[in-house]
């Protein structure tokens, strides 16, 4: 009893607890309270995104590397680029020649024809400039002088998944990572490859993961490439290896295909330190495209017909459909001899003498129909009759059923003929 009555003393409530504290721990609690949670919520969030760089169908030449010295570090740049832009016309002439020799231009005419400069590496001094630029020709003004005209086979639209393998684990859009980024920046627009790229934002982490490369099944890929506007899937895959902290890495490059991840080819390179990784990515996602350029020429590179979302077409029903475009012949039964139609007018008071008189003209011999097309309740209703005979044998028939009968034409206007009154003489 003793112990239970001292736990009792000694149980601190938290209102009690809270009023021991002073004001000032208090919003230094619910400080630390608010940094915790804004922390969890920044590491669920993460950053995410990376939007490709729009690829029209520019030549591109790359790593044109120029040192140049000038009076100013302005005029320096200005020169570098102009070098660039003479070596960089040279390299694509040969590229696309056979290594032919170019034709020369003038500076002019090389500004005309260039859509950009990107910038691969630069460095600036007073009086120098050393830089690795990239080079943009405009394909529209170009391609005239390199003689370069024609269709180039395309592939269908390709979902492009990037998987990166680093430190363990794979990665694709659910965090920015270099493989994706280096994707995001390579120009696809001289590439026989119709890649569909994505951000990596909104909903893209979640439905584009790593793990969603491992899935078999056809029905979430349907759906998936539906959402995308892709017929296929293209799966680059990279590893790094690190051989020590701050050593050389060792990239790994797989280039997969469609929800079987079929192999289409694989390399590896070699990056001499950790800021050379991104360098290394280029090169890669450049050589990958290659693999695929040449499984689309050899027909490796197809789309699966299982990921087709059309219906298949039941070859009954398609049967039956081009059945409905013969001509159809037609038979017409004729018309059996001395049938004439007639409109009959008649009474008809109440529901019951409907169908009253039309078992009356129906039970004329010669009647081969009789039905009422025309309903009065109350008035004068119109029935249409087929009769075997004329107009003059159809009313002798109705006059020898009690009735009054009116003729004009093809239209019979009928009464009940009126009942004699009653106490009227008999004839002597």
């Amino acid at each position: 009893m003793s112990l239970n009555l001292a736990l009792r003393r000694w149980t601190i409530s938290p209102q009690r607890l809270l009023s021991f504290l002073s004001r000032p721990a208090q919003i230094a609690g619910a400080i630390a309270l608010g940094l915790a949670a804004a922390a969890l919520f920044a590491q669920m969030e993460g950053e995410r995104g990376v939007p490709p760089i729009a690829s029209g169908g520019d030549y591109e030449v790359r790593d044109v590397k120029v040192d140049v010295f000038a009076k100013d570090a302005d005029s320096a740049r200005k020169a570098g680029w102009r070098l660039a832009q003479r070596q960089a016309w040279k390299m694509l002439w040969a590229r696309t020649h056979g290594g032919a020799g170019a034709p020369g231009l003038s500076d002019s005419q090389l500004e005309g024809m260039i859509s950009g400069i990107e910038i691969e590496y630069e460095q600036i001094g007073p009086t120098r400039y050393v830089a690795t630029l990239g080079v943009l020709f405009d394909r529209s003004r170009t391609g005239q002088l390199l003689g370069v005209s024609g269709n180039v086979r395309r592939s269908p639209p390709l979902l492009v998944i990037p998987i990166l393998w680093d430190g363990g684990s794979a990665v694709s859009y659910e965090r920015i990572n270099a493989w994706q980024e280096a994707w995001a920046r390579y120009r696809t627009g001289d590439s026989a490859i119709d890649y569909v790229r994505v951000a990596g934002s909104v909903a893209d982490p979640i439905l584009l993961n790593a793990g969603q490369t491992g899935r078999r099944g056809r029905l979430w890929w349907r759906v998936l490439l539906d959402q995308y506007g892709a017929a296929d899937v293209v799966i680059p895959i990279a590893r790094l290896d690190r051989q020590w902290p701050g050593g050389p890495v060792l990239g790994t490059f797989t280039a997969r295909y469609g929800p079987d991840d079929s192999l289409i080819g694989s390399f590896s390179l070699r990056a001499s330190s950790e800021s050379a990784i991104p360098k290394m990515l280029d090169e890669a996602a450049r050589r990958i495209d290659g693999l695929y350029i040449t499984a689309l020429n050899d027909g490796r590179l197809r789309p699966d017909p299982s990921l087709i979302i059309e219906e298949p077409v039941d070859p009954e029903a398609l049967a039956i459909e081009n059945a409905a475009d013969l001509p159809v012949e037609t038979f017409e039964a004729p018309p059996e001899a001395g049938v004439a139609t007639f409109s009959v007018q008649f009474d008809t008071p109440d529901v019951g003498s409907v169908s009253q008189g039309e078992s009356m003209m129906r039970s004329i011999p010669g009647v081969r129909s009789a039905s009422t097309s025309s309903l009065a309740l109350g008035g004068t209703s119109v029935m249409q009759v087929n009769f075997v005979g004329g107009v003059d044998a159809l009313r002798s028939a109705l006059q020898a059923k009690g009735y009054g009968v009116a003729v004009s034409g093809n239209t019979i206007r009928i009464r009940r003929a009126a009942a004699p009154a009653a106490g009227a003489a008999s004839a002597p």
